[in-house]
């Protein structure tokens, strides 16, 4: 494993990364170039705000803009909850009526009306959207087909639920959980609408600037907008300093970015997924067992087993970037690397 060189600021506040806290981590570089985890392009950990390990097993290196895909989708809650800090949205606002050059709509019915802002971020619409059921209508796959995304999403049908599938009344929260791209990819319009600005400028004044961020690469929808949905690149060191910003309550350099109410919310469980894994505000709250030792996380999650995770018990935060995108088992595979190596290394570390 390469040293880095001393020092190196990372986080606000951060010191180099102290040369005894590296031992504890060669487990993880041997496992990783050994390819017990496929390919991990790099891993950085950091506790108490300081940087304990930075590692990359490809040839982008530090510099390179990771896509790690859906983990944009938790910067889109970033980015919602700065716009409802500055009053310019609310969670409960209903969808629809930034969209009416969109109506009429196909599959016409009145509970659209009361779709909101934050249905579409805790992934409980009651649109019929499922990126994990290839047959179902607003799977992504068919939204990239067609160019206006919005409608694509907005056209979709109610969906039912049959006998086995819980209804909202009867689900954890009340809300049924259903994973859904184009609810996410919605956002970016509707941002800008109530903004007045462009999703991309709007990230960059309120979020990417204040934390130092200034590499970023944006996709956009065929109409304009940035997607929100999925696929901005990042480095993996400002990748951590999103995960950073909020187990440091949404402030960074004394300046409170995000409010402190604002992430609360959003790692608080408002959906259950499965069976000891919830859904936050665009956060993935699971916890894991690490040597009988019960470690709560919350996490920005993307195809390939993309990480990252928050560990507030342990004060870290780990980003995991892989190109695991056509791997099958790719995120067990990411939980395995941070359950057996990261999380005993970052324990046992000084």
């Amino acid at each position: 494993m390469k040293l880095l060189p001393v020092p190196v600021p990372v986080l606000a506040g951060a010191l180099a990364m102290p040369a005894f806290a590296q031992q504890p981590f060669d487990a993880v570089t041997a496992a990783v170039k050994a390819g017990t985890y496929q390919q991990v392009t790099s891993v950085v950990v950091a506790r108490h705000g300081k940087l304990l390990y930075e590692e990359y097993f490809d040839e982008g290196g530090k510099d390179a803009l990771r896509n790690t895909r859906s983990v944009t989708k938790t910067i889109a809650g970033m980015l919602v909850g700065i716009a409802i800090d500055q009053r310019k949205l609310v969670a409960d606002a209903p969808v629809l009526p930034f969209f009416r050059d969109r109506e009429p709509l196909a599959n016409p019915d009145p509970r659209k009306a009361k779709i909101t802002v934050e249905d579409l971020i805790t992934m409980s619409s009651l649109l019929e959207c499922d990126d994990d059921n290839q047959f179902s209508r607003g799977n992504e796959e068919r939204m990239y087909l067609i160019e206006d995304w919005s409608r694509f999403y907005l056209d979709l049908p109610i969906r039912g639920f049959a006998d086995w599938a819980p209804k909202p009344e009867a689900s954890p929260y009340g809300r049924s959980f259903s994973y859904c791209t184009a609810g996410v990819t919605l956002l970016g319009p509707l941002l800008e609408m109530a903004t007045g600005k462009p999703v991309t400028a709007f990230a960059d004044e309120y979020l990417f600037k204040p934390l130092g961020i200034a590499k970023v690469h944006w996709p956009m929808q065929p109409l304009g907008a940035g997607m929100t949905g999925g696929g901005i690149g990042l480095r993996s060191t400002d990748l951590l300093k999103l995960g950073q910003l909020y187990l440091d309550g949404g402030r960074r350099d004394g300046r409170q970015v995000i409010s402190a109410d604002w992430v609360k919310r959003s790692i608080a469980p408002h959906a259950n997924v499965r069976p000891g894994v919830d859904y936050g505000y665009l956060w993935w709250l699971q916890p894991f067992t690490v040597d009988g030792r019960k470690v709560p996380t919350y996490a920005m999650s993307g195809m390939g087993g993309n990480k990252v995770y928050v560990l507030p018990e342990q004060d870290a935060v780990v980003v995991i970037t892989t190109t695991n995108f056509q791997v099958r088992g790719a995120h067990p595979l990411s939980e395995k690397l941070l359950t057996t190596q990261i999380v005993p290394a970052l324990l046992s570390a000084r």
